[in-house]
Formats: C-alpha cells, sequence, structure tokens
C-alpha cells in the first residue's frame, strides 16, 4: 500500500490535536454548564413538539460554544495557522455567531423561535457570500470532485460562488434541523468528520488537524449531550458545525460528497420541505407524523436512543458509501 500521500502530515499529531481537542470540551463541560444553568439559559421546547421533551424544558442550551472554542484553540497552532484553517475558523464562528444571536433571543423572549427565518437566511446568506469572496481574494482553487468518477474534478466556473452558497446554506441548516435529540446532531456530525479527516489526508491537507480536533471536541461534548442531555448545543452548535462541515468540504474540494456522507442531513431537510408542500397542497393533510423526520420515528413508538442509534448507523453507512467514492483518488 502506498502511503506517500502522508508525507505531509503526522497521523500521530491528529490523534494527539484530537485528544486535546477532547480534554478541552471535557474540562470546559462541567464549568459551562452550571453557568448557562445561573444565566437562565435554559432550552425552550416547541408547544408542537413531541409531548414526551417537555421533560427537557430548562436544560441548558448554547452548549455549542464549548464545540467551537475546542476546535478553534486546539488546530490552528498545529495547522499553522494558514489560510485554509481560517477561513474554516470564520465560516464556523460566523455562522456559530448566527445561532447564538437566535439562541439568545430564545432565552430572553422566552419562545421556541428566536431570529425569523428570513433574518437567519439574510445573515448566512452573507457569511457564506463573505466566505466566497475570501476564497476568490486569497486564489483558492475551488474545483470539484466527483464521487465515483476515478479522479475527475470540474471546474464550475461562474457557478461556482452560487454552488458554495446553495452547499454552505442547505448543509448548516441540515445540521440545525438533525439536532432535535440527545447526542442526534453531535454524534451524526462526529462520524462525518471523521470521513473527512481520512479524505484530507488523502489529499495531504492540514484541515486535518481542524477535523482531528472536530472529531476530539464532539466526542467530549457528547459525554454531556447524550441521553439524558445534560446540555444543549443549540443554534451556537448546529449552524457552527454547519459552517465548519461546508468549508472543510469545499477546500478539499469535496462537496458533493456532503451529499452521500451527510445524507442525514438531506433527508432531515428534505423532510421538512415535503411535509411543508404536502401541507399546503392537500389543506392540511401530513405526511410524516411530525417532522423532522427523527420526531416522526419518535411518534411511531421508537425509543428517542432507538432513533438516534439507527441515524448513526446510517450516517455510518453513508460514509463506508463515501469510501467507496474516493477510492480511485
Amino acid at each position: 500500500m502506498d502511503y506517500s500521500y502522508y508525507s505531509q502530515l503526522s497521523f500521530h499529531t491528529a490523534v494527539l490535536v484530537a485528544l486535546i481537542a477532547f480534554g478541552v470540551a471535557v474540562v470546559l463541560g462541567p464549568i459551562v454548564i452550571p453557568i448557562l444553568r445561573r444565566l437562565k439559559f435554559g432550552q425552550n421546547v416547541r408547544d408542537d413538539g413531541p409531548k414526551s421533551h417537555l421533560s427537557k424544558a430548562g436544560t441548558p442550551s448554547m452548549g455549542g460554544f464549548v464545540i467551537v472554542v475546542a476546535i478553534a484553540a486546539t488546530s490552528g497552532f498545529f495547522a499553522g495557522f494558514d489560510i485554509y484553517w481560517m477561513l474554516v475558523m470564520f465560516l464556523m464562528v460566523s455562522f456559530g455567531a448566527i445561532g447564538f444571536m437566535d439562541d439568545y433571543i430564545k432565552v430572553v423572549k422566552k419562545r421556541s423561535l428566536g431570529l425569523r427565518a428570513w433574518q437567519k437566511f439574510s445573515l448566512q446568506f452573507i457569511a457564506a457570500a463573505i466566505f466566497v469572496l475570501l476564497l476568490r481574494v486569497n486564489d483558492i482553487q475551488t474545483l470539484v470532485f466527483v464521487p465515483f468518477s476515478n479522479g475527475l474534478y470540474l471546474d464550475l466556473g461562474w457557478f461556482m460562488p452560487i454552488f458554495i452558497l446553495i452547499a454552505a446554506l442547505g448543509t448548516t441548516n441540515g445540521v440545525n434541523f438533525t439536532d432535535g435529540l440527545d447526542g442526534l446532531a453531535s454524534g451524526v456530525t462526529l462520524i462525518v468528520c471523521l470521513f473527512f479527516l481520512y479524505t484530507a489526508f488523502v489529499v495531504d491537507s492540514t484541515l486535518a488537524y481542524a477535523l482531528a480536533a472536530a472529531a476530539g471536541a464532539l466526542l467530549g461534548f457528547l459525554l454531556f449531550n447524550s441521553h439524558p442531555a445534560r446540555v444543549f448545543m443549540g443554534d451556537t452548535g448546529s449552524l457552527a458545525l454547519g459552517g465548519f462541515v461546508t468549508a472543510t468540504a469545499i477546500i478539499l474540494q469535496m462537496p458533493l460528497l456532503i451529499l452521500i456522507v451527510g445524507a442525514v442531513y438531506l433527508i432531515e431537510v428534505l423532510s421538512v420541505v415535503l411535509q411543508v408542500g404536502y401541507f399546503k397542497l392537500t389543506g392540511g393533510k401530513r405526511l410524516f407524523k411530525m417532522a423532522p423526520i427523527h420526531h416522526h420515528f419518535e411518534q411511531m413508538g421508537w425509543p428517542e436512543t432507538k432513533v438516534v442509534s439507527i441515524f448513526y448507523i446510517a450516517t455510518a453507512i453513508f460514509c463506508f458509501i463515501g469510501f467507496l467514492a474516493i477510492a480511485n483518488l
């Protein structure tokens, strides 16, 4: 087996970064959670959500702060603070800031909805547009690898900025919709990050260290976020993670792979779109018992932990397919 593509990267260093990020998350958790509880930054449960979730009301939210800090604080030094790392941090932090505003409004106004949809979308659009501009200014090549193509890359030309905007908004909101059960978004994204970590090593990118940090941070966060959750990531975390996954995939020239390895995100978004569309077309009928689709399975009587486990398994299977998609790189 040819290991030449590991020439500029150290697997052992990536493992060290993951362990450090894990340690940072484990240390920050017991510090941040009591502060969030003291500030009464608790979760406001949707009125139209599953009744079983009413017991979650008041659980500290905005825990995504732990993930963002653990990733940013541990990966920069090892990545050499290069332009690729800075671009990923920009999209992660800017989207996380939008999520924080959303969470803060929910907490202060004590309502289950924060920013209005058009406000959140507009801010995400602006952040993604600045990201596109930064790619152009720094002359970052943005070819797109075609899965199962024997190493074919496409130059989308003038359509590339539009493609990046669609990828950023779609992926980010996909992660956001996925964040509805204890440990669901954090565990699914952990598996996705591990896939892109392998990919970063294959293409010899220093983003391997940022992805290793993300994996470690998410693993540490799961100690507090798995069922029964002691803290939720909130939009602070889900939007930040969406920005992180999008930015790494684009810079690695692998955004189309999100459709495969992040298929759970796509399914969650489509379930909401289909539910709303079907509801309007049929004058009030529902395609699913509840959307996003993870709530549909809950309404069918599946325990929350079973739904989360099934979604983890599905993501792992999608990642195996993703490995086949890049087999000839």
